[in-house]
């Protein structure tokens, strides 16, 4: 399942994986949101109520797309968040590791504003 994520200045394509979260958000497609950012991650609230799969942890790695239950958010991971140790992302809490960006710039993600607009949509 591919989908594109646009923001106004940078496009980037991204595999979800076959999963209950991937086939929720690819089925809840497209999203129009503004986004918020913590540290290196962008993240916006979607319409999507699923729970923690087994997988979920707070460790993730550049370029992994999550869901975060606690709002519930879609979060785009793409360097050190404000709990990192290193330069290694880690999310604020368990998330649902559901897809993974395709070729992305870590510093056109950086050049995304807080409350800029994002859509998300299938891929043809």
């Amino acid at each position: 399942m591919k989908i594109t994520i646009r923001f106004a200045s940078y496009q980037v394509e991204a595999e979800l994986y076959d999963t209950p979260t991937g086939r929720a958000i690819y089925d809840a497609l497209p999203l129009h949101e503004n986004v918020s950012l913590w540290g290196d991650e962008i993240y916006f609230e979607i319409p999507v109520e699923t729970g923690l799969e087994a997988e979920a942890r707070p460790a993730v790695s550049n370029g992994d797309l999550a869901y975060w239950p606690n709002m519930p958010a879609f979060c785009i991971f793409f360097g050190p968040t404000p709990v990192s140790s290193g330069e290694t992302p880690v999310a604020a809490s368990a998330v649902n590791v559901f897809g993974r960006l395709i070729n992305f710039e870590p510093e056109m993600l950086r050049k995304v504003a807080d409350n800029a607009k994002v859509t998300v949509t299938r891929s043809e």
